[in-house]
């Protein structure tokens, strides 16, 4: 638990422990956050339970147990606990239940939102946020879908590659973009909690443009948007919102180089929404897993070098903003100071 210890601030937030739809009635699923082991279960009511995944009296995990009342049952002595923690049964002191410790298996709040349990990491009593607010624009005309991704990598570079656009033109080369050396100018903004990037790049196109997202040609509006700790939302609107595509991504750090990324698809292309899905699920696909290639690329060597030895030119500006907010957050200093910059790189 040595990354929980180390991260400051940054265990202060909701992450996602997975889909709402992966979680079942009396089954146990075992998760880590911040390489900190829970159980997480859904009880008859439909609510969720989540435990420190381990029994008081042998330190066995919880997970490996079973349901019964909507209590988990220790596998090894049947030690019972209820979704507060709070044990409830030990079947070896018989009718005795004075003698069951007053010690509570710690647990966990947790919520359900957009469609993911989000469990928050930091002290109980500091609750004084919501989690991310997943765009699943349920505006007419919007449909989403659920990417649930392994990446080898930490949160700090993977939420720089999700809103990185010189590596499409490598990573995606023929599936994205593809190198035009074109001019790109952006604004970059640093704000106490986030990183803002807007584009100007009307003239730009992504990979499946021409047959799908944008047919009529319509000038393309581009933001790139990183708020504390673990999220992106990238934004490609077309015209006046007739058409969008919008990748949004929160990231659960299971352990240094482990983290489970939960990406939310919203599209609207017209009257080819209801049966974009079928082609879309597996180009998002193909484009992910090239991401997930390139970072346990990068990840391994990082762990040789780590980021001592980066050098940036400007289209890293975001970069840098990210990484500078971030580490203040797990060094628990002063945030950076807000600031504005104009850069310009090509594709």
């Amino acid at each position: 638990m040595k990354m929980y210890a180390e991260s400051g601030d940054l265990v202060n937030g909701w992450y996602a422990a997975g889909l709402s739809s992966s979680f079942k009635k009396g089954t146990p699923h075992r998760i880590e956050i911040f390489e900190i082991p829970l159980i997480i279960w859904r009880k008859d009511d439909g609510c969720i339970a989540v435990l420190l995944d381990k029994c008081n009296h042998r330190n066995v995990p919880l997970s490996e147990g079973k349901i019964v009342n909507n209590c988990v049952v220790c596998p090894y002595h049947g030690w019972t606990y209820d979704e507060t923690g709070q044990c409830t049964m030990i079947p070896s002191e018989g009718p005795h239940s004075e003698r069951i410790p007053n010690k509570k298996v710690k647990s966990y709040p947790v919520t359900e939102e957009k469609g993911l349990v989000w469990v928050w990491m930091g002290k109980e009593n500091e609750i004084n946020k919501k989690p991310f607010p997943m765009p699943t624009m349920a505006e007419k005309g919007w449909n989403h879908y659920f990417m649930v991704t392994h990446f080898e990598n930490g949160v700090t570079d993977l939420v720089e590659n999700f809103m990185d656009v010189p590596h499409t033109i490598f990573v995606h080369k023929g599936w994205f973009r593809d190198r035009k050396q074109i001019r790109i100018t952006a604004k970059v903004e640093r704000t106490d909690d986030s990183v803002l990037v807007t584009y100007d790049q009307s003239n730009d196109s992504i990979g499946f443009n021409g047959w799908l997202v944008n047919p009529k040609n319509l000038p393309m509006k581009h933001t790139d948007k990183f708020y504390m700790p673990n999220n992106t939302r990238v934004d490609y609107i077309f015209g006046e919102e007739e058409r969008g595509f919008i990748i949004t991504s929160t990231c659960t750090p299971v352990k240094p180089f482990s983290t489970m990324v939960y990406t939310l698809i919203s599209y609207k292309f017209g009257w080819l929404t209801p049966v974009a899905k079928f082609g879309l699920h597996w180009y998002t696909k193909k484009v992910i897993m090239q991401d997930v290639w390139i970072m346990r690329l990068h990840g391994e060597n990082m762990k040789s070098f780590g980021q001592s030895d980066y050098r940036s030119t400007q289209c890293d500006t975001m970069h840098l903003y990210i990484e500078s907010l971030r580490k203040a957050a797990a060094s628990q200093e002063e945030n950076p100071k807000p600031i504005t910059k104009d850069i310009e790189f090509w594709v």
